[in-house]
Order: structure tokens, then C-alpha cells, then sequence
């Protein structure tokens, strides 16, 4: 399974950016998918996750209700939707793969390679 993420840059606070993540390999359905971050000095924390079909979705509270998780399973790729970005956003993203719905990085099995997202305040 491959994993490439895009979409990455730099945006002011209150910008807003889109992340892509492509997926090759496998059967896309078959995964739930998952967005993760890493700052600078900090663990990888979970961001959001997507169930295989996309009818449920998973976010941490501090994204909730500015970051939006979507998939397309015609098109192999998962997307997450970032608005009102925070400098606190600020982070190295990573795509990822698991076979069940979990919080926690080490559950997942497949990664992307990370996208940087620098916002300024």
C-alpha cells in the first residue's frame, strides 16, 4: 500500500487549506482512513478518521467544527478540509491506513509520507 499526501503550505490564521491523501495498493474500501499531526517537540496526535464507506466520521475537539474529513472511494483519496486555521495548527500531517475505526497511531497500518502545514499568526 502506498499513501501520498498533498496539499500542504503555508496560510494565515484564518486561512484555510485542503489536504489530499491518494491511496494505491489495496482495496481503498476496505480501510478506514485517518488524518494525524506532528508538531515540532510534540507527539503524533489523531486529528480525524473516516469509516470505509464514509458515513461516519471522527474528530479531536480541537478540530471539531473547522476541519472536515471526506473520502472518495471511486477516486481512491481522502481529503480533509481545514478552515479558521490556528498557528496552533501548525504541524506535519499524515495520512493513514487502518482496518477498523481507532484513535491511536499505532493502530493504523499504512502511512503517508506528511505534508507541512504552516500557519501564521
Amino acid at each position: 500500500v502506498q499513501l501520498q499526501a498533498s496539499g500542504g503550505g503555508l496560510v494565515q490564521a484564518g486561512g484555510s487549506l485542503r489536504l489530499s491523501c491518494a491511496f494505491s495498493g489495496r482495496a481503498f474500501s476496505d480501510y478506514v482512513m485517518g488524518w494525524f499531526r506532528q508538531a515540532p517537540g510534540k507527539e503524533r496526535e489523531f486529528v480525524t478518521a473516516i469509516s470505509w464507506s464514509g458515513s461516519n466520521t471522527y474528530y479531536a475537539d480541537s478540530v471539531k467544527g473547522r476541519f472536515t474529513i471526506s473520502r472518495d472511494n471511486a477516486k481512491n483519496t481522502v481529503y480533509l478540509q481545514m478552515n479558521s486555521l490556528k498557528a496552533e495548527d501548525t504541524a506535519v500531517y499524515y495520512c493513514a491506513a487502518a482496518k477498523r475505526v481507532i484513535f491511536r497511531s499505532v493502530g493504523y497500518d499504512y502511512w503517508g509520507q506528511g505534508t507541512q502545514v504552516t500557519v501564521s499568526s
